[in-house]
């Protein structure tokens, strides 16, 4: 069965909106878990606008959680990885200025950046995703820079979802093909939520974790967190039966 990760970006923001300690994110991520996710990914950035490095400093200290820290590898963020030792760290070409995670490596133009910093999160025996887009010609460059797992952008998925166009699936297909041959397992994220997640995991079986954080922070305001958390992890179940 494919693995949950909630995101908590969005319960730090809110919490930064008015300060203080409400929502509590340390309490966010107990309840989670205890609700059926399998991990928390959480993604600080430079402004620190959701997540802090304390919030990870913190976090970490919870032993029953598996930790993905997403990020821009800087100095700054290699650092943090390397004091709290995750269980996972995924890469991610943002730059500073950017709202949200919009594209994936170019795997061919950053293959010796990305093979250094992988080799280094590897020394210390950490796993390694890297964000990429759905273009196979990038997988096997992906492969060479040593990371353990790909994940798949599929904010254009998302978007080709919403217009009905569902042969926009047809490119993630290839690639998570591609990453197989190459021995990668395959991760997923961005803009996944109730509608689309069904359709992803059956036509792409073998992708064994997705990180849902906005729309799932968002659906759990009229649901509740722990009846989204469960609707989430039966459609990702039916969805691995096929």
């Amino acid at each position: 069965m494919t693995k949950l990760s909630v995101n908590l970006n969005k319960i730090a923001t809110l919490r930064n909106a008015r300060g203080g300690k409400i929502p509590n994110l340390m309490q966010t991520a107990i309840d989670v878990k205890k609700f059926g996710c399998h991990s928390i990914t959480v993604h600080p950035r430079p402004d620190a606008r959701h997540i802090t490095y304390q919030d990870v400093y913190n976090l970490s200290s919870i032993r029953t959680i598996q930790l993905n820290i997403e990020g821009f590898p800087s100095d700054n963020f290699m650092k943090l990885v390397l004091d709290v030792n995750p269980y996972q760290v995924t890469l991610v070409p943002d730059s500073e200025n950017v709202i949200t995670s919009n594209k994936g490596w170019n795997t061919i133009v950053y293959l010796n950046f990305l093979t250094k910093k992988i080799k280094k999160l590897k020394d210390h025996g950490i796993r390694t995703s890297i964000f990429l887009d759905p273009n196979p010609k990038l997988v096997s460059y992906a492969a060479k820079t040593g990371t353990d797992r790909i994940e798949l952008y599929t904010g254009n998925f998302s978007i080709g979802y919403n217009n009905n166009e569902l042969d926009c699936i047809i490119p993630y297909i290839e690639t998570a093909k591609k990453a197989i041959n190459h021995h990668l397992l395959i991760n997923a994220g961005h803009d996944l939520n109730l509608d689309n997640i069904y359709f992803l995991i059956k036509n792409i079986p073998s992708i064994v974790e997705v990180s849902i954080g906005h729309a799932l922070i968002s659906e759990a305001i009229y649901m509740g967190l722990e009846n989204t958390i469960q609707c989430y992890l039966k459609k990702i179940q039916y969805g691995t039966a096929f």
